[in-house]
């Protein structure tokens, strides 16, 4: 099985966003770490959006809801 590059750096900015949220208490900048990640598809770029499964869009419209749940956070977070 051939894995990607784009695998590693999706990984490695969920990785960055999940310590700058937990650690680092900052949230906008791990709002823009997991926005990043979500440019770097870690599944198959060549397969075509309707030909994809299920799990695999999925996984993606949940991360893009963390995202933005995420994001309403830090601005509600930063609103005083």
């Amino acid at each position: 099985m051939k894995t990607s590059f784009n695998k590693f750096l999706y990984i490695g900015f969920i990785l960055v966003g999940l310590f700058q949220a937990l650690f680092s208490k900052d949230y906008m900048q791990a709002v823009s770490s997991f926005g990043i990640a979500l440019a770097f598809d870690p599944f198959d770029q060549e397969q075509k959006w309707n030909d994809r499964p299920t799990w695999q869009k999925a996984v993606l419209f949940v991360h893009l809801a963390i995202v933005a749940a995420l994001f309403g956070f830090a601005i509600g977070l930063n609103d005083k």
